[in-house]
């Protein structure tokens, strides 16, 4: 499909008149040094002209900022992958992923990832399109939203600020009604994907894991589980750390007898608000899967 750039305005505000470009991007619209410095590149006109950084602006002049018009897309494109676009706008892209497919490409899977399939609806025969930049990652067989960014300026905003929550059904039942996994994370050795608990290597990464129980029943615990930190397997690790691996998970302990892949499914999405994106806080939301819809309802 053919795609547009994304284009923003700024109107700049009596309370601003006079103040250095670079100033009015960092203190009113909270840019970070990095992104000021990516604006020098080009897509940027004030007042219908060229504004250096260490230039002031005055009251009533317009910002246009036009990012995105000479990407380049990276990745194969295709289009023939069951991903469903649940929603779209000029910052951001939310694509509900199923279970058994990768989000970047790699060795093994090099054409038929998340990204390839961005990379078929966001771009032309021309190869122009937009970069894929996933604002986050979720594992192979982990289902659920996930949301990219559009250009430059909304991956700079929203890069690790947006909160997501899990659903997610454990084996066993967990004795308290909610609770904090705080607990480092690292490699196993001699395994390049799994993960565990270690408190003693200095290597280990801190991640915490905040869960909250919604149902019990058949053996099972359904979870509501939210991420202070975002580390590989964090909460499939977590998981088994307690001694309740996530059902279908037979990485890290679950048995695949009622459900083929780990019972993971990030459900809802939390995209703040921002100044420089123009826009609101939003929610998005995305109903469990088939397959984990049927083991919970057998609880």
């Amino acid at each position: 499909m053919a795609f547009l750039p994304s284009v923003y305005r700024y109107q700049v505000e009596p309370e601003w008149d006079g103040v250095l470009l670079q100033d009015y991007f960092q203190r009113r619209l909270r840019f970070s040094r990095r992104m000021v410095i990516d604006l020098k590149k080009g897509g940027m006109t004030v007042a219908g002209g060229h504004r250096r950084m260490v230039d002031p602006v005055f009251a009533g002049e317009e910002i246009v900022l036009t990012l995105g018009e000479e990407e380049k897309i990276n990745l194969i494109p295709n289009s023939n992958l069951p991903v469903r676009l649940l929603y779209e706008d000029r910052d951001i892209c939310a694509m509900v992923k199923p279970a058994g497919m990768a989000v970047h490409p790699c060795a093994l899977y090099y054409s038929d990832t998340l990204g390839n399939w961005f990379s078929a609806h966001y771009g032309d025969e021309t190869g122009d399109g937009i970069a894929f930049r996933p604002l986050y990652r979720l594992d192979k067989d982990t289902t659920g939203i996930l949301v990219a960014a559009k250009n430059t300026l909304s991956a700079g905003m929203l890069m690790g600020h947006l909160e997501k929550t899990y659903y997610a059904v454990a084996e066993g039942y967990l004795p308290q009604d909610e609770g904090t996994v705080d607990a480092p994370l690292i490699r196993v050795p001699g395994s390049i994907i799994s993960r565990k608990v270690d408190f003693s290597s200095p290597e280990a990464q801190r991640a915490v894991t905040h869960y909250r129980v919604l149902k019990r029943g058949n053996g099972h615990t359904l979870l509501c589980c939210r991420l202070e930190t975002g580390r590989t397997h964090q909460i499939r690790a977590h998981m088994a750390y307690l001694g309740f691996p996530l059902a279908g998970d037979s990485l890290y302990g679950g048995h695949t007898d009622r459900i083929p892949t780990q019972a993971l499914h990030c459900g809802k999405v939390i995209v703040p608000g921002s100044d420089a994106l123009q826009r609101a806080d939003m929610t998005l939301s995305e109903p469990v899967p088939q397959p984990m819809l049927r083991l919970i309802e057998g609880m």
